[in-house]
């Protein structure tokens, strides 16, 4: 049965990197990314159990990404409705590597929201 994992498109939240103060030079900021082919980013593994039991969905999963592009932290931020598929996700994305947020030049940690789909094809 033809399985389909794939992290989706970036959606970026800003919110782990400090606001500027009054009078500084607006930097320009460049998000986290993923989707790299070189990051070398493996899909999370389908659930053999939920594969059998027709369960698909997406999960949204919110990982805090250090200047060095290490993933410090990460929980789901909505849920595929599934518990499993949500643990999957989980356990593919602790072992990735992001390019990190920029602001200007310097690498900055910053949070990125992650979709990982599951579908059943």
């Amino acid at each position: 049965m033809p399985v389909e994992t794939s992290p989706a498109g970036p959606n970026v939240a800003d919110e782990s990197v400090p606001a500027e103060t009054p009078g500084e030079t607006a930097e320009p900021f460049e998000e986290p990314g993923f989707g790299a082919a070189y990051l070398n980013n493996p899909p999370p593994e389908y659930p053999r159990i939920s594969q059998r039991r027709r369960e698909e969905g997406t999960v949204l999963l919110r990982v805090a990404v250090a200047a060095d592009g290490r993933p410090i932290s990460w929980s789901v931020e909505q849920s595929s409705g599934h518990e499993r598929l949500d643990a999957a996700a989980l356990a593919a994305v602790k072992g990735w590597r992001f390019s990190p947020a920029r602001r200007g030049t310097r690498p900055v940690a910053a949070s990125v929201i992650v979709p990982m789909e599951f579908r059943l094809r």
